[in-house]
């Protein structure tokens, strides 16, 4: 890219323009997952929506590949590319919250842990993710799966409205009022009709939680995998929580003897009363001998975050998903059969609930069609040695193809890696014909195509 245009650029936006000979540029074009190795031409750390408008006109006008950077947790790395235009959000971070009015406001940018500190100063919070570093905007277009789905929904049911730079440079107002066909379109469509500059979320009281995790042995595991498969069918909304492989890290609270050593986790999340946080886990204290637990009340911001540190940048990411409506003894079997073979501390395997609140919702009033499974499994392969990415991208795949067949055919766009682009149209059952619409109506030309991509 010659110099000139580079300044050209750089004249059009307020943010950092980097291209290769920045001082910044190698930091600048790296995403979390270590897999991943781009050298795009230039990145845009925007500070603004006419930050992002200039780059999206730029990216169009030249014909280069774009793409979009909010958190930098997408496993298939479409936060970055190859001789393109990379629009960094990260610098657009701000979080403001009208109490009164349980609603906040977030820049593209933002993480849930900034969202969450700023919301969580005022008893609130609405459904966000596991890890407190993942970017508000990536979870929130794909649907949005987190401790509180089943009480409040996912974080797309509680999106108010959001301002949408669409493929024209355009700034759009997208609500049930104002372009209600691209207000459809993002709550489950992903990045595919524009960069979202701001998001405008419903909150509800929810300050201290009671939860965390608890240990079981592994002969103990299809116990309380099924008992947690009966349980959570009728229990309080309140109540979120979900099962998980998981190697024992070196945490005070588990035995120093068994650290290192694979279990079934179950992590807990009580957003009721907390004086009722205790008898609402005590079933998964009766059901079998806890090894390890360190549960208790604490901020919801605490529980959001606690897991970061299984999850820094720079390790290798290989992910495969699907929903479950009905968790078979079958399924439970395979289960077994290959999550305690977890191989290191930083991978997991996860089946968060999606019932309650979220079967209120029609599977055609968002994007997000799987309103009728009970269960979201992601078998989330992370590591950090390259040396071992084959053999564990190997546990992955045939983990995922023992559970597959006992499972629904689509799964959640935000756990999909990047081999997962045949499956598009059975992630979203239904809507698919009308989301290929919206995307024909905001972008007809797939400027935005670095994602789990709806063709137009």
């Amino acid at each position: 890219m010659a110099s000139s245009t580079v300044e050209l650029l750089t004249d059009r936006v307020r943010g950092e323009v980097i291209a290769p000979d920045h001082p910044k540029y190698d930091e600048a074009r790296k995403v979390h997952n270590a897999m991943i190795e781009r050298r795009p031409r230039v990145v845009v750390r925007c500070e603004g929506t006419e930050d992002v408008a200039a780059a999206v006109h730029f990216a169009r006008e030249n014909e280069l590949d774009l793409a979009v950077r909010c958190g930098g947790h997408s496993v298939p790395g479409f936060g970055t590319v190859d001789d393109g235009v990379v629009i960094d959000l990260s610098g657009m971070r701000e979080v403001t919250v009208d109490p009164a009015a349980r609603t906040a406001r977030a820049q593209g940018g933002a993480t849930w842990g900034v969202f969450n500190d700023a919301t969580h100063a005022h008893g609130l919070a609405t459904t966000g993710g596991i890890i407190s570093t993942t970017g508000v905007g990536g979870l929130t277009l794909g649907g949005g799966i987190g401790y509180l789905s089943r009480g409040v929904g996912l974080s797309c049911d509680n999106l108010i409205s959001a301002e949408v730079v669409t493929a024209d440079g355009r700034s759009l107002t997208a609500s049930e009022r104002e372009n209600d066909d691209l207000f459809w379109a993002i709550r489950g469509g992903g990045g595919n009709f524009g960069v979202v500059t701001s998001f405008e979320f419903r909150l509800h009281p929810v300050g201290e939680i009671y939860g965390g995790p608890m240990f079981y042995e592994l002969e103990d595991a299809g116990t309380v995998l099924r008992f947690y498969r009966e349980f959570i069918q009728d229990a309080p909304e309140e109540f979120g929580g979900f099962p998980a492989w998981q190697i024992a890290p070196p945490l005070p609270f588990i035995p120093e003897d068994r650290h290192g050593e694979p279990f079934l986790a179950f992590v807990a999340c009580w957003a009721g009363p907390i004086e009722e946080g205790e008898a609402a886990l005590r079933p998964f204290h009766d059901v079998a001998p806890v090894v390890a637990e360190h549960v208790g009340p604490m901020p919801y911001p605490a529980l959001n975050s606690a897991f970061d540190g299984l999850v820094p940048p720079g390790l290798q990411h290989y992910w495969k998903a699907n929903f479950v409506t009905e968790l078979t003894d079958e399924a439970i079997d395979a289960h077994l059969e290959h999550g305690p073979n977890v191989p290191v501390v930083n991978s997991t395997v996860h089946i968060y609930p999606i019932n309650g609140a979220c079967h209120r919702v029609a599977s055609d009033a968002t994007a997000f069609a799987y309103r009728d499974a009970t269960f979201a499994t992601v078998i989330a392969g992370m590591w950090p040695d390259a040396t071992d990415n084959e053999a564990n991208t190997k546990w992955v795949r045939d983990y995922y193809e023992a559970t597959a067949p006992l499972s629904e055919e689509g799964g959640y766009v935000n756990f999909m890696a990047g081999d997962d682009q045949d499956r598009i149209k059975a992630n979203y059952k239904g809507n698919y014909d009308r989301l290929v619409e919206v995307k024909r109506r905001y972008d007809s030309d797939n400027l935005f195509h670095l994602n789990q991509n709806i063709r137009p």
